[in-house]
């Protein structure tokens, strides 16, 4: 499956050397690094990023849970080089090289290992509803039993959106892409419970944002 493309707003990565910086992704670190310590298993060990993006997420990830040993993956190629080279210069024994994998293609879950955790940021609202629904059911089919999925981003809220900078971003979104823009929160909590994903936690998060905390169902 092609990779899409944003529209430029959506997505800020400066060159840094051999590393990609965004901006955001330096924003948020601090607050979806404590949200992980918040809601990771506590005896997990493997720790699954999809859309690593730039790489700065994962390092930190690493950083502040150093129990897990973390997989970040990309689908751009583009990313993989900024990726490991973030992990190079943090020299930690709890990051694997960045892999290549598309999160919205199906299949994927067939070739990894079971997951304790798996973290998805930012990425729902640049893909398509049938492309985040395959996500879904890779992700529920990648997860250890008592496994946490984490996603964070910009939703709808029961069909509304609930900000100015929200219906100016998602109408953006939508007219670079018709097949992508925010996602509703209830609508993804079905999915999700469509693939045997129980939600958990449903928090909301700086600048309008929310987190939703899935675990495996074992029944």
């Amino acid at each position: 499956m092609p990779i899409r493309s944003v529209p430029g707003t959506a997505s800020i990565a400066n060159p840094e050397g051999g590393k990609l910086f965004a901006p955001s992704a330096a924003r948020n670190l601090d607050v979806l690094s404590n949200l992980l310590q918040q809601v990771a298993p506590p005896t997990g060990r493997n720790a699954l990023e999809l859309a690593s993006g730039t790489g700065q997420h994962v390092v930190g990830y690493a950083t502040r849970l150093p129990q897990y040993t973390w997989q970040p993956t990309e689908a751009d190629p583009s990313r993989l080089h900024s990726i490991d080279a973030y992990i190079k210069e943090a020299g930690l024994d709890n990051l694997r090289a960045a892999k290549t994998l598309d999160a919205t293609a199906a299949g994927w879950s067939s070739a990894q290992e079971p997951q304790d955790l798996i973290v998805l940021s930012n990425l729902l609202h640049l893909i398509s509803t049938p492309e985040a629904r395959c996500l879904l059911r890779e992700a529920a089919n990648t997860l250890a039993p008592e496994g946490r999925l984490v996603i964070y981003g910009p939703f709808s809220r029961g069909g509304a959106l609930t900000s100015p900078g929200d219906a100016q971003f998602h109408s953006a979104l939508k007219a670079h892409d018709p097949e992508i823009g925010y996602k509703d929160d209830f609508d993804v909590l079905d999915w999700a419970q469509e693939v045997w994903l129980n939600p958990v936690e449903v928090i909301e998060m700086p600048a309008n944002n929310l987190a939703l905390v899935f675990a495996k169902s074992t029944t």
